[in-house]
């Protein structure tokens, strides 16, 4: 708890943290009603909800080759701030489109607004990683995996009861207001022009074709030679499945299995269920971090939960299936608060936007690769109970992976810095 009432004391980080919780609030609320609306309007047709999320990670595949780069050469403030602006501004355009009816142009704005915000969090990032101390990433990966635990516990939650009470439409208006504070939150900031521009300032005009292709060549070829970024970047294709299944896979679950005839309202337990796991999990995992390596967090993270997320396909008792998921869920959190608190010691400032830029379309094509699987295969080739082992096992295999380089590639890192630190101070 002090290390969380020192990191607020940075006003500027507070501001940050503030902003993405509502922009990633207003979003969560919007998006869950949405699904609900569909699986309310079209109960014959669950296509509809994975092509929803869809169209939340297809769009990081159309922009991911500029995204890293526009956080690394532009002012990073004004991206945050201008992304809220224009998300604001598509979620009144889809109110629009749903009062219509036709479905291509819903999707087509749920593509676009995505789109924008694949632009945020980059650049937010970036400024993070520079407006803080080195001792303090960990903290703030550990305030992160608090706030998604928030997200799980009353995100849904939150959905489904504006849905309720106040429609899809009342819903967007949420998502519009949320976007706007978080606008007016980022624009509160006083960031040094060194974090917000840590390659010199450049206009629109200054990024020519060229340029830009030799910035992304830049970052790739920079991953590739970094051992240790290449290898979480492996696991990072694979986490993108296990995100792509756990957007719809619980839902399911309740729909076509345990809860046909409640599904909403258990999902909301569920929903409690699994963010009260990651709370308890954020907590564990923020005391462990202290005592033994972020690589081990990881490892452990994954394994236990991959086995857990396999054990949660076997109950036919909803309360069984609830017990196994809030284990399983304790887990994540290791991991994220691992990752986390780990990549923004281990990559340069100037190029933590290509980074990030290319982690998110990794993750967001096998996540899209794994909605479309699910849309085409279940329920006609594939059962509920199938998608929870593809989605275990992939978190189990990630974790031998891991087992086996990451002790290896952390100590060559490790004994890298110890060396560049040598030779600045001159020794």
């Amino acid at each position: 708890m002090k290390k969380f009432k020192e990191i607020f004391q940075n006003r500027n980080y507070l501001r940050l943290f503030l902003a993405n919780f509502t922009s990633q609030l207003g979003s969560t609320i919007g998006l869950t009603a949405f699904m609900f609306y569909l699986l309310d309007r079209f109960s014959d047709q669950p296509a509809y909800a994975s092509i929803t999320e869809l169209m939340y990670s297809l769009p990081t595949l159309a922009v991911f080759f500029i995204v890293g780069v526009l956080a690394d050469r532009m002012d990073r403030q004004k991206i945050a701030y201008y992304c809220d602006w224009i998300s604001a501004i598509l979620s009144l355009t889809l109110m629009v489109a749903i009062y219509v009816g036709w479905m291509p142009l819903i999707f087509a704005v749920l593509f676009l607004r995505s789109a924008v915000q694949k632009f945020f969090f980059p650049a937010e990032h970036g400024m993070v990683q520079g407006i803080l101390k080195k001792d303090d990433y960990t903290t703030a990966a550990g305030l992160n995996q608090l706030v998604m635990s928030l997200f799980m516990l009353f995100g849904n939650g939150f959905g489904i009861f504006a849905y309720w009470t106040v429609g899809i439409y009342g819903a967007l208006v949420v998502d519009v207001l949320s976007f706007l504070i978080s606008a007016l939150l980022i624009r509160a900031c006083k960031i040094d022009d060194m974090v917000r521009m840590p390659n010199g300032k450049h206009r629109i005009k200054d990024l020519s074709r060229k340029m830009m292709l030799d910035d992304f060549k830049s970052g790739f070829f920079y991953i590739l030679k970094n051992k240790l970024l290449r290898t979480l970047l492996i696991g990072f294709f694979v986490f993108g499945v296990v995100n792509g299944g756990f957007s719809v896979m619980p839902v399911f679950m309740l729909k076509y299995k345990l809860a046909p005839e409640m599904y909403e309202q258990f999902s909301i337990v569920i929903g409690v269920v699994f963010g009260t796991g990651i709370l308890i999990g954020s907590f564990i995992a923020s005391l462990l971090s202290q005592k033994i390596k972020l690589y081990q967090l990881i490892i452990y993270g994954l394994i236990v939960t991959g086995g857990f997320v396999i054990c949660s396909s076997v109950p036919n008792n909803l309360f069984w299936f609830m017990v196994i998921i809030f284990i399983s869920s304790v887990g994540l959190p290791l991991i994220n608060i691992g990752i986390g608190g780990w990549m923004p010691s281990i990559v340069d400032p100037k190029m933590m936007g290509r980074v990030q830029g290319m982690i998110t379309p990794l993750m967001m094509l096998s996540q899209s690769l794994t909605l479309g699987f699910i849309t085409v295969t279940f329920p006609k080739l594939l059962s509920i109970e199938a998608l929870y082992w593809l989605v275990g096992s992939c978190l189990i295999i990630v974790g031998i992976f891991y087992l086996c380089t990451l002790p290896k590639y952390s100590s060559e890192n490790e004994q890298s810095d110890v060396i560049t630190e040598a030779k600045e101070s001159g020794v």
